[in-house]
């Protein structure tokens, strides 16, 4: 089985992030960056599913500017057989990237596409299941569980009610949760190693694909101020404040 994994490069998580002072999108520079989570654990997955045995080859796939190159490096160290730089210094969004990763995979055929569920930046958690339409690929979202039964995937998938259990004949596209691993932490030595592996960049004008954003940002701004919190001495006057801030909320509605 061959393994496709895209992966984003994004603020990292442990970042307060800042509202640039123009309102025009979140402060990037001088700001560490690492790989979105999710797409960590998918690697992470996948890794799992080589050592395993199930999967022969795998492949990682990022695009974005040339700094993702760093991102990139990470999932050969944490086992990625070769990666691939589709470079763009725009910004592009879940559709266009879904357009990219679908031509990709005409390229590299591979068996299964595994990413993240979301990207911590904009939370939108399309990419995947766009990548199903064009490809008309069957899909599992929110992957808790993978297990390989011949020639189809065995998918715990989270759900609202609970957990459902799906089987996808390949090729397939996955998307993981965060239940499903925990990433392992990237060695010296595979770091070096990882420097040697094949890193094959491409341009992403070259692939044919509209990469205007069909979306406006007009304004970016942070969060209300969460308000401070109240000590209360007992029971009663903490049933007493609920009802009183439950009032406001219902005058509030009205």
């Amino acid at each position: 089985m061959k393994i496709l994994v895209p992966v984003k490069r994004v603020v990292d998580h442990k970042v307060n992030v800042r509202v640039r002072a123009d309102g025009s999108g979140v402060e990037t520079g001088n700001v560490k960056m690492s790989m979105n989570p999710f797409d960590e654990i998918a690697v992470e997955e996948a890794v799992r599913m080589r050592e395993a045995g199930t999967c022969d080859e795998l492949v990682v796939v990022s695009i974005g500017p040339k700094q993702a190159e760093d991102t990139l490096r990470t999932a050969l160290a944490l086992g990625a057989d070769k990666a691939i730089l589709i470079e763009s210094d725009e910004r592009v969004e879940p559709l266009a990237v879904a357009k990219l990763l679908k031509e990709l995979a005409a390229r590299e055929a591979p068996d299964l596409v595994l990413l993240g569920k979301q990207a911590i930046d904009d939370d939108a958690a399309q990419t995947g299941p766009m990548l199903s339409a064009l490809l008309d690929w069957p899909i599992s979202s929110f992957a808790a569980k993978i297990e390989a039964k011949d020639d189809a995937l065995e998918v715990i998938e989270e759900a609202d009610n609970g957990r459902e259990v799906v089987t996808l004949p390949l090729p397939a596209i996955v998307t993981v949760d965060l239940q499903l691993n925990q990433p392992r932490n990237v060695s010296l030595p595979s770091v070096i190693k990882a420097k040697q592996k094949p890193l094959e960049r491409l341009a992403a004008a070259d692939f044919g694909v509209d990469l205007a954003p069909r979306l406006e940002i007009l304004a970016t701004r942070a969060p209300d101020p969460r308000p401070e919190g109240k000590r209360v001495g007992s029971v009663d006057e903490l049933l007493a404040a609920l009802r009183s801030h439950a009032g406001l909320l219902e005058g509030e509605a009205r």
